[in-house]
């Protein structure tokens, strides 16, 4: 039995610090979960599972997918959280497939949220040790003498960092190193960040893209109402993205914040059923999960090359080749990824030495990729962008009517993913 996707919606994505900058991931999920749900047509009642991602974790509520679905489902639905970096939420639509497709469950809720707007803040080893040897001092005199041996340097906040624990090189530098080592130029890179803006402008203008979202009221008092992404930028333009200096490297850098995207608050889900159940009851499937592939590669080589060595895996899955493909989505983490990616795709000598095939990959045109703009110009809260990418792409190719349809996401630690969805 193959899973079908239901319906699915997300919150509007914003900038961290703005719209959100008082709700949790938990708290957004719960809009998202809620309407999925009543788009699908499905009860909670009939909801076997919940598996929500996220990568920002919550210290007080590791379990997010649980919290979740106590707001929004029945006590009894079991609720698991799934992080794989930015394809967290990939990783729970993927699970939930199988579990649909191992007979093990027949509706399933996936997706996943984030808010960069509250990024747990940790402190010194030194002053962590001495503040839980100070809880268990018997007198004031011991707790006293214990915070005696700190200085102010332990006191001091540890700053989060998005970087690769295994070689200490942040994702930036990363996306820096590969428009170096791949020729991929400023100027192309803020060209496809132009495009993106663009795209995505009008995608949000003519319903397409406010089609996904759901109306967030946000609290206490329930008078702002946010119902569009606020990182599209309208005004954008060569000249205003050529005058952003390098990030990375300074002097001779090609990664700027204009050509990166953007930290991001949201939530997305998708509720995903047996397409068989799907049949019986007269719903409609927006699309059906055909296959899907996990890769990773050595996080000091091309970090965001995943998706290249992903795609070609969920094609030979799903019986297909790239020239089967009406419609691509693909995560713009930078621009210079994805046209790194892109490259590599279109490489033979790409496909000879890194995937033993004697012929390059290919991918399909590039007016249909990305044909909304992506995470560039939308945003990109990190557990909830593969389910973003997710509906947009099958909620695209039901206009067009498209048959086949490709996702892929790149993932810190050099992890990549892409999953084949087919329309009937």
């Amino acid at each position: 039995m193959k899973a079908a996707i239901i319906a699915g919606a997300r919150t509007p994505f914003v900038r961290s610090g703005t719209d959100f900058v008082d709700l949790t991931a938990i708290e957004l999920g719960k809009v998202a979960v809620r309407e999925a749900l009543a788009r699908s047509g499905v009860k909670g009642a009939g909801v076997d599972q919940l598996v929500y991602g996220t990568v920002v974790h919550d210290t007080q509520a590791p379990n997010i997918a649980r919290e979740v679905g106590l707001g929004v489902l029945p006590k009894t639905v079991p609720a698991v959280t799934v992080s794989r970096a930015c394809a967290s939420s990939n990783q729970a639509i993927a699970d939930a497939a199988a579990l649909i497709e191992t007979g093990q469950a027949s509706v399933v809720v996936a997706g996943g949220a984030d808010s960069l707007s509250h990024i747990p803040i940790t402190v010194s080893d030194k002053l962590a040790k001495t503040l839980v040897a100070a809880a268990k001092a018997r007198s004031l005199g011991q707790r006293l003498g214990l915070f005696t041996r700190l200085r102010p340097r332990d006191l001091l906040p540890v700053q989060p960092a998005i970087a690769e624990p295994t070689t200490g090189e942040t994702m930036g530098a990363a996306a820096e190193r590969m428009a170096k080592e791949n020729g991929i130029s400023r100027a192309d890179q803020d060209a496809w960040a132009l495009r993106s803006h663009r795209l995505a402008a009008a995608g949000s203008d003519d319903g397409r893209l406010a089609a996904e979202v759901a109306t967030v009221y946000v609290p206490p008092r329930y008078e702002k109402v946010v119902d569009a992404d606020n990182g599209i930028r309208r005004d954008s333009s060569t000249e205003a993205l050529g005058r952003l200096r390098p990030v990375y490297d300074r002097k001779f850098g090609s990664v700027t914040a204009g050509n990166a995207s953007p930290i991001t608050d949201g939530a997305s889900a998708l509720v995903l059923m047996d397409g068989e159940r799907a049949a019986a009851e007269g719903l409609h499937p927006l699309a059906y999960v055909r296959s899907w592939a996990w890769t990773a590669l050595d996080p000091a080589a091309q970090l965001l090359q995943g998706p290249a060595y992903a795609a070609p895996l969920a094609l030979d899955r799903a019986g297909l080749t790239m020239k089967d493909i009406g419609l691509m989505e693909m995560h713009e983490a930078f621009a210079a990824q994805v046209l790194s990616n892109l490259q590599a795709l279109s490489s033979r000598k790409f496909a000879e030495t890194e995937l033993g095939r004697s012929e390059a990959v290919g991918h399909p045109d590039v007016e249909v990729i990305n044909v909304m703009g992506g995470s560039l110009s939308i945003g990109h809260p990190f557990g909830a962008t593969g389910g973003r990418i997710t509906l947009t792409l099958v909620n695209e190719m039901a206009r067009r009517d498209v048959q086949f349809g490709l996702i892929t996401v790149c993932a810190a630690g050099g992890m990549g993913f892409a999953m084949v969805v087919e329309r009937r």
